[in-house]
């Protein structure tokens, strides 16, 4: 089971969170921009634009942080989370 673990962020406390779930089925990539997307419809948010930065985190450390700068609309809190949580 594949699970991505999103939270949203406002001076420096978790405002929400929310774990997604998916089958193996497809391929990695797929299933986290599946994920992202079920987060952000979760959360009402318009999907994030992924910068080089967010690649070179997500690629190291398995989790990244969205700032304003990756949003097209405005946005309330400070950052939007995501960190994968389990890979079988």
């Amino acid at each position: 089971m594949f699970r991505l673990w999103g939270k949203l962020w406002k001076d420096s406390r978790m405002i929400r969170d929310t774990v997604i779930s998916l089958p193996p089925v497809d391929t990695r990539t797929h299933r986290i921009f599946q994920a992202l997307e079920e987060i952000c419809l979760e959360f009402d948010l318009g999907k994030p634009i992924w910068l080089e930065k967010n690649i070179r985190e997500f690629q190291s450390h398995n989790k990244t942080r969205f700032t304003k700068d990756s949003f097209i609309e405005s946005i309330d809190f400070d950052y939007l989370e995501i960190q994968i949580l389990d890979e079988e």
